[in-house]
C-alpha cells in the first residue's frame, strides 16, 4: 500500500476548524482539492507532518496548537502607516482587510486595528496566528515527485499575476509575498 512520504505529491480535502467547532477553511466547499508536494515546507508544519504515513482514501483528524500552526502573534508585525499612504477617498474600518505594497514593491496584507487623523494601525500577523485549529484530512491520491515536476514546467508557462490567483483559489498563505518560483513550488 502505498503511503505519503517526502517527496510524494499530494492531491487532499480538507477542512479546518477553531476548537469550537467553526469552520475557517473547507476544500470541498471551494469545489478545489489542495495538490502539494510533501516535505517541500510549502504547508504549515502541523499539517504537512499529519500526511506523512497516510494512505488513499484515509481520512485523518489533526489538532494543532497555536505554535504547530501559524505561530503567536508577533508585536514586530503589528506597525503604523501615515494616513496619507491610503487614497484618498479610503473608508477607513477597524477589523477590514487591506492590501498594500512592502519597500520593495512586494504585496502586503494586513488588517486594520485602528486609526486616527494621522496615522492607521495594521496588523500583519497571519489571521490565525495565536490560534488552536483543527483539521479533518482526507488523503484522496498520491502521487511522485515526477508527476509534481511536469506540473511545475505547465506551472511556468503563466505569468505571476495568474499564479497568484491560482494560489489564492487553493487557500494557499503567503501567495501575496512569493515571486515565481516560490509560486510554483506551492501550487505543484
Amino acid at each position: 500500500m502505498k503511503t505519503v512520504e517526502n517527496g510524494s505529491s499530494v492531491r487532499l480535502h480538507y477542512k479546518g476548524t477553531f476548537p469550537d467547532g467553526e469552520v475557517f477553511d473547507d476544500s470541498r466547499m471551494r469545489g478545489q482539492m489542495m495538490e502539494i508536494l510533501v516535505g517541500k515546507g510549502q504547508l504549515i508544519k502541523g499539517f504537512e507532518s499529519a500526511l506523512i504515513g497516510m494512505s488513499e482514501g484515509e481520512t485523518k483528524t489533526v489538532n494543532l496548537t497555536s505554535d504547530q500552526a501559524y505561530g503567536p502573534p508577533r508585536p514586530e508585525m503589528i506597525v503604523t502607516a501615515p494616513r496619507t499612504a491610503f487614497p484618498e477617498d479610503f473608508k477607513f474600518e477597524v477589523g477590514l482587510r487591506v492590501q498594500g505594497k512592502n519597500q520593495t514593491g512586494q504585496p502586503v496584507l494586513a488588517k486594520i486595528v485602528s486609526f486616527d487623523a494621522e496615522g492607521v494601525t495594521l496588523d500583519h500577523n497571519h489571521p490565525l496566528a495565536g490560534k488552536d485549529i483543527n483539521f479533518e484530512i482526507e488523503m484522496v491520491e498520491i502521487g511522485d515527485e515526477t508527476k509534481a515536476a511536469n506540473k511545475a514546467s505547465t506551472l511556468n508557462e503563466h505569468t505571476v499575476k495568474e499564479l497568484r490567483v491560482f494560489a489564492k483559489e487553493r487557500g494557499l498563505s503567503g501567495y501575496s509575498r512569493m515571486n515565481k518560483s516560490e509560486l510554483i513550488q506551492a501550487l505543484s
